[in-house]
């Protein structure tokens, strides 16, 4: 079977949901027996995301093989349940920083270096080579933008010509639209679907399969009348009302034929799609629920809640799978140093400090650590959050009044939390802090040994400061125990305090691996403490 290859765009506006409309696709094919890989395209001129604040660009998702990508991706994962690579997400900043380092170099032989054929071959090539690394049958690249975005030219032109080489029967365009509610006349319009599709065929693009975002579902009348207007067949026209939890997404699309129609449309050897285990995990979501769950997510990102997003699906995992509701509270920290932690913690059941860089807001997530210490409430640190827990434990524990970590205190004399020695010359940011998967040894008889039930994990990391060596034996001497390390014992991948019930806290991001239907340990851990 020729390897296929699916696009998906969006028009009228921006923030449709093409990335979970690509992840249910994808799932919708990987249980019907495909290989599937999935891509994200982005116009903007950053390299990657990964120096951009989390208010312009929420979260940043890191892969096994240590990029820094468009949480989509976080999407692609959760759904898909396959790692994926650098390969699988693309900039305009990307594209070009390649193509003028090569140019640079005298690698296009003093030619002219033009959009077309020099970026549109360069992003072709990204492309093509997801599949290849990845031995896809099916590879579905999402367009970021807008149709009508100037940044987002050069990537439709490449799907256009993509379609051209590969042949129509091996290519597919999907277009995601909006179709919005007017209260003064009472009415779903479809015009701005119908001048979205015009848009897209001004790019010599014609769109295969339309599926129409609304707030309520559509009546077939109007699905009809896109269907005619915009010059596809109505099956191909599928309704996509808000629907809640996203993971009942593709259930819904099933229902109505999307992933059937695809199948037929680029004649796809393959099974019926097997859907049991989504449908169970999606069931345990939708249930009534026995218990509530109330965690706090004390940061400094806070007023962008997709900032912290995979952290707060993996709570929204383990809380389904515990039979719980999650009832979640973002806490400003700058706010709790302002007005202390028991004003906005005294009612919680589990305190969950997240990653996050810069002085802003530190002292007052030192003060949610030392409170859940001193009130025995259940305590989870991600990256930032477990050298906030070490700073914490320095200063109570061991007497360390100035312990502070070395980001936020440059010439302090007791920096528990210091930089790498590998990145103490290093200058330029984007891109050069630890990343990735990397191994974690883990102490028996403690408490993350119990959870894992493993002797050795991998972990993605993002990150560059690290508990400084100094220190260590000071700190483990006041009772913490470091029970995960780096495999040569020079690195602390994880610290929890024996003294309290549930306070764990690692150096990397487990939040990337949980899944739906598969909810990592640490979190899983994490909502049973708070629930007891």
């Amino acid at each position: 079977m020729n390897r296929k290859y699916i696009f998906v765009t969006g028009g009228v506006v921006s923030g449709l949901g093409k990335g979970v409309s690509a992840a249910s696709l994808g799932l919708l094919l990987k249980q019907r027996g495909l290989k599937v890989a999935a891509q994200k395209l982005d116009p903007y001129l950053n390299v990657d995301p990964g120096t951009m604040s989390p208010y312009q660009h929420g979260e940043v998702f890191v892969t096994e093989d240590g990029a820094e990508t468009d949480l989509d991706l976080g999407h692609y994962e959760r759904f898909i349940d396959e790692n994926l690579n650098r390969k699988s997400n693309l900039t305009s900043g990307r594209v070009f920083w390649n193509i003028l380092t090569r140019e640079r170099e005298g690698g296009y032989l003093g030619k002219t270096v033009q959009i077309i054929p020099h970026v549109t071959d360069e992003i072709k090539s990204a492309i093509y080579a997801v599949g290849e690394m990845t031995g896809a049958d099916v590879v579905i690249t999402e367009i970021g933008g807008t149709i009508g975005d100037i940044e987002s030219q050069p990537f439709l032109e490449v799907a256009r010509q993509l379609r051209t080489e590969v042949g129509i029967g091996n290519s597919m365009f999907i277009h995601v639209v909006l179709v919005p509610y007017l209260a003064c006349s009472g009415e779903y319009k479809t015009k701005p679907s119908q001048h979205s599709v015009h848009e897209l065929q001004g790019m010599g693009i014609m769109p295969d399969c339309i599926i129409a975002r609304s707030d309520k579902p559509l009546d077939d009348d109007i699905l009809t009348k896109i269907a005619m207007f915009c010059n596809v067949e109505r099956r191909a026209v599928i309704g996509n009302e808000n629907i809640s939890p996203i993971y009942a997404l593709p259930l819904l699309l099933h229902e109505r034929g999307f992933d059937d129609y695809v199948v037929s449309r680029l004649s796809l050897e393959c099974g019926e799609c097997d859907l049991s285990s989504w449908h169970t995990a999606v069931d345990r979501m939708l249930c009534e629920k026995k218990r509530k769950v109330r965690i706090a997510i004390c940061g400094k990102y806070v007023k962008l809640h997709d900032a912290y997003l995979s952290i707060n699906e993996a709570l929204y995992h383990a809380a389904s799978w515990n039979d719980a509701e999650l009832e979640l509270s973002f806490i400003d920290t700058e706010e709790v140093e302002k007005e202390g932690a028991g004003k906005f913690l005294e009612n919680v059941d589990g305190i969950l400090v997240p990653g996050g860089f810069g002085a802003r807001g530190i002292e007052g997530m030192i003060q949610c650590a030392r409170y859940a210490r001193e009130h025995d409430i259940p305590y989870f640190g991600i990256c930032l959050g477990m050298q906030i827990a070490v700073i914490e434990a320095a200063r109570s524990l061991v007497g360390l009044k100035e312990a502070n970590s070395r980001e936020f205190d440059p010439e302090g004399k007791e920096c528990v939390i210091d930089l790498m020695d590998e990145q103490r010359n290093i200058v330029v940011k984007g891109g050069t802090m630890r990343l990735g998967a990397y191994p974690c040894e883990i102490r028996k008889g403690t408490l993350l040994h119990d959870l894992y039930g493993k002797n050795l994990v991998q972990e993605r990391h993002r990150h560059r400061y690290e508990v400084s060596p100094v220190f260590r034996d000071m700190i483990a001497d006041s009772g913490i125990v470091f029970s995960g390390m780096s495999p040569d014992g020079k690195l602390v991948e994880a610290m929890e305090n024996p003294a309290c019930r549930y306070f764990v806290a690692v150096q990397s991001h487990p939040e990337f691996k949980s899944r739906p239907n598969r909810v990592h340990p640490l979190f899983d851990g994490f909502i049973k403490a708070a629930l007891r």
